[in-house]
């Protein structure tokens, strides 16, 4: 009980000065989050967890304080495989054909078909895969995956203590610690993510654990119990799932369509969606822990499940793809035409040759300068608008006596100079 707690604290510090010393070389290297966030935030948050994880269930082991039992030692050494195929993720863009088929076979070594079966064994190499894949899903906002793990993972040590499995207990505390020296760092706005190996390190680790305590019991009944265990994370992807699917958008293309993103389009906080999901978790898991440990009806998981549809059918009605911005141009698009409208009105109050050169600018065209049209004369017909501007000097000198001049006399100074301007 000692060496536990003492574990569990050296875990939280450990985690959290791993994700701040961390932290500066993702900044340096570039690797930060491709997903839908508004500011840069730096990866191997995840690792951060994973190193605290091991190293401190490690030391107990190898000291003999506490330790972890052979199928438990394997649980450990798949996790951190998986772990290390997300960190290539992160790295480099790895195909999700890649993670799916090697969690698959991580977890193919931690299933105790002995105790299953060989049909409910293969059926938990499936939900471990599906589970770690939900919550690499699941870390598309701050504070979420990493407080759904530190509920689901006290939940499934209180089943591992149920079925007197000390070393797996003290393994999920250990790693509830580090999550939750993680989540100093990950709370909104958050300064580092878990990415794809914290979040396949952790989805992998609650899955395999609860499959191993679960093994040996009704089939039936402990389907409901791993649904309710992480209810939080299956709810999310068949959301995703079904929205893209009635929407005809690709599965695997992303987009702001999870959970947590729709609950902030209901007018939640960053802070209070991570709360919400956190207590939503935190009642599916106990739900889940009364019935492992027979204090509960098998039938109570069922108000999990319906509860998860609920949640479902109200969550698709929030529109999240292309409405909004539809609406965001035809709105920039009116303000274009108020503004064009507003310009035009303008140019017709000025009147006269400066209203006339601004509606043509605004149409686009070039007229004439009403300054260079040359003086049409009595009795000669209409003249050109680009006719030549030099007169006969007959006419200049001689105007004909009959054809009264009105205006200002020119002096003769300057008709020589325009005479001798205009060659």
């Amino acid at each position: 009980m000692l060496y536990g707690i003492v574990a569990a604290i050296t875990a939280l510090f450990l985690a959290a000065v791993l994700a701040a010393l961390l932290r500066v070389p993702a900044l340096r290297l570039g690797l930060l989050d491709r997903r839908q966030r508004q500011r840069r935030v730096p990866l191997f948050g995840g690792a951060a967890v994973v190193l605290a994880t091991c190293l401190v269930a490690v030391a107990g082991d190898w000291t003999g304080i506490a330790p972890l039992g052979d199928g438990i030692e394997v649980l450990l050494a798949a996790g951190g495989v998986v772990a290390a195929l997300g960190l290539v993720a992160d790295v480099w863009r790895l195909n999700a054909r890649f993670l799916v088929v090697g969690t698959a076979v991580a977890a193919a070594f931690v299933v105790p078909y002995g105790d299953t079966g060989v049909v409910a064994g293969v059926a938990g190499v499936g939900w471990i895969t599906f589970v770690a894949l939900a919550f690499r899903s699941l870390d598309h906002a701050d504070g979420v995956a990493g407080t759904v793990g530190v509920v689901t993972a006290f939940g499934v040590a209180a089943c591992a203590a149920v079925e007197v499995m000390d070393g797996l207990a003290v393994l999920l505390s250990v790693f509830a610690a580090a999550l939750t020296g993680f989540l100093m760092h990950n709370w909104p706005p958050a300064r580092v993510a878990l990415g794809a190996c914290g979040s396949l390190f952790a989805g992998f680790l609650l899955a395999a654990a609860a499959v191993i305590a679960r093994a040996g019991h009704d089939p039936v009944a402990g389907a409901g119990v791993l649904v309710a265990l992480t209810a939080v994370a299956v709810t999310d992807v068949v959301l995703v799932v079904l929205s893209r699917r009635l929407a005809r958008r690709p599965l695997l293309r992303g987009a702001s369509d999870h959970l947590a993103h729709r609950l902030r389009r209901l007018g939640l906080t960053a802070q209070g969606v991570t709360v919400l999901l956190g207590a939503a978790a935190f009642a599916a898991v106990l739900v889940g822990a009364l019935v492992h440990a027979g204090w509960a009806d098998a039938r109570a998981v069922l108000w999990v499940a319906g509860g998860a549809l609920v949640v479902v059918l109200g969550m698709l009605r929030v529109a999240v793809y292309g409405p909004p911005r539809a609406r965001g141009r035809r709105d920039r698009r009116a303000r274009r035409a108020r503004a064009a409208g507003v310009a035009r009105g303008a140019g017709g109050a000025v009147g006269g040759v400066g209203g006339a050169l601004r509606e043509a600018r605004l149409a686009g065209r070039s007229v004439p300068r009403p300054e260079r049209r040359p003086e049409r004369r009595p009795g000669t017909g209409s003249a050109s608008v680009y006719a030549p501007r030099r007169q006969s000097e007959d006419q200049a000198h001689h105007p004909d006596p009959g054809v009264r001049r009105t205006g200002r006399s020119v002096s003769p100074q300057v008709n020589a100079s325009l005479r001798v301007r205009n060659g």
